[in-house]
């Protein structure tokens, strides 16, 4: 239930402004209603404050709540994020332009981002190659423009070697195209990321995880 609901967050905010909007026009607009009616004041609160929540969600943050545990250890199924939207640039809605990015994405930050795959789904992910990059995988080592990376964040639990065509433990070279990302899982072994559905594009990164604040035994920046 708590991730269909944020899941579909955006639906239900956009849905209940449509619906309180309506129900503006009908009781100022048709039915002449007075500015002291008691229904009308509670439809305005609503109004407002879901404009607020809009505003918010749409420009600055929004929670996130985590489904499996591809991001283990670092985050734990049920685990209920801040995100912040602002640091790479508040889109435009109903485009795909950004605006006033504080910064691009880096390397080592965990990004919240539409599935390329089915962008009416959120994934979150570790970014691991940026524009550019040269990318492969051997035995499990991760290479980044043939240097391999020491990641002290992630994880493997199945001992097998997958060789290819299989690309979960070997793949590449491969280099990232321009304005895309490669995206990686930190439990390595059991995460469906970039090794399997491919680059990531830019205008679909909706923010970077910042803090987990739920349960409240976990809460701490997210690194």
């Amino acid at each position: 239930m708590q991730y269909w609901l944020a899941e579909h967050a955006d639906t239900i905010f956009y849905g209940m402004f449509i619906a309180l909007a309506a129900a503006e026009i009908l009781l100022r607009g048709v039915l002449k209603v007075r500015k002291t009616n008691v229904l009308l004041e509670y439809v305005d609160s609503g109004f407002v404050a879901v404009i607020l929540a809009l505003v918010i969600r749409t420009l600055l943050i929004q929670t996130f709540f985590i489904p499996s545990g591809s991001m283990e250890n670092a985050l734990l199924i049920q685990d209920k994020l801040i995100v912040n939207k602002f640091i790479y640039g508040t889109r435009v809605p109903f485009t795909d332009r950004t605006l006033l990015a504080v910064r691009e994405p880096r390397r080592g930050d965990i990004m919240v981002f539409q599935y390329p795959r089915d962008p009416k789904k959120k994934y979150i992910k570790r970014c691991m190659g940026l524009p550019g990059d040269v990318l492969a995988m051997k035995d499990k080592v991760f290479y980044v423009n043939g240097q391999p990376l020491n990641e002290p964040y992630a994880s493997w639990r199945d001992s097998r070697n997958l060789a290819p065509p299989h690309p979960r433990d070997n793949f590449g070279p491969i280099t990232v195209p321009d304005g895309h990302y490669f995206m990686l899982g930190d439990n390595r072994d059991e995460s469906a990321d970039s090794r399997f559905w491919g680059f990531l594009p830019r205008k679909l990164i909706e923010g970077k995880a910042w803090v987990i604040y739920w349960p409240i035994t976990r809460w701490r920046a997210v690194k």
